[in-house]
Parts: structure tokens; C-alpha cells; sequence
């Protein structure tokens, strides 16, 4: 993992809950059980157990579990050795650990060109 720091945990969504909607926060998102919808957050965290059926736009996301959407992070994305991403990323780095998947395109782009808080640009100091 190439993160420095992660925001404070804001949304917990538990293993034996579902939520079908969009989710919106300004701290960290941790899901282990399963979301259907859209998630904007400064940092998703997919557990090893967490469904998410939608795309993610974020500053920093880590998956440990599974996603079939698109996600779009100004800073990264970390695939770690049990998850499974389906769907196209665009993002400044991308870190996929032996034994994760990824079905999809890679677009490497600049922090700057991909802002995570609707259409406010990202800060060049983040």
C-alpha cells in the first residue's frame, strides 16, 4: 500500500448490511458488506468481504474485496491480493498486489486532471 495518510473513518457499512443508493463523504469509507450505487469519498476502502456494484470517485481507494464499476481516483488505487476490480480506472497510481484482479482499462493520469469532489479542483498540496 503507497498511501501516506487516510482521512478520518466516516462510513462504516457492516458485513451483514446493504445499502442501494449514492454515497456521499468528506472522510474515509470503509465497506464490508455491499453497497449498489455510486461512492464519493476521499477514501474508499473495499474489505475483503464488501460488494460494490457502481462507480467510485475518490482521492485514495483500497480494494480487498470486489467492484464492477468504474473508479476514478486523483491519488490512487490499491488492488490488494484478494480483490477484484471490474471495470475501467483512471488514476495517478495504480498498485495491484500478486494475486488481485483487474478486468478493465488503465488510464495514468496527473493528480491535478482528476478531481474526486464533484467539480471542485483538487488541491496541488494533497
Amino acid at each position: 500500500m503507497f498511501f501516506s495518510k487516510q482521512p478520518n473513518l466516516e462510513v462504516i457499512i457492516g458485513i451483514d448490511s446493504a445499502v442501494r443508493g449514492e454515497i456521499t463523504s468528506k472522510g474515509t469509507v470503509r465497506i464490508d458488506g455491499g453497497v449498489e450505487g455510486s461512492v464519493t469519498a476521499d477514501c474508499l476502502i473495499i474489505g475483503e468481504k464488501g460488494v460494490v456494484t457502481g462507480d467510485a470517485t475518490v482521492r485514495q481507494m483500497i480494494v480487498g474485496g470486489w467492484i464492477v464499476g468504474n473508479i476514478r481516483a486523483a491519488e490512487g488505487v490499491d488492488i490488494q491480493r484478494t480483490g477484484d476490480v471490474c471495470g475501467d480506472i483512471s488514476s495517478a497510481r495504480l498498485s495491484i498486489a500478486e494475486g488481485g484482479k483487474f478486468d478493465g482499462r488503465s488510464t495514468m493520469q496527473r493528480t491535478k486532471e482528476i478531481p474526486y469532489k464533484g467539480d471542485a479542483p483538487v488541491p496541488e498540496n494533497s
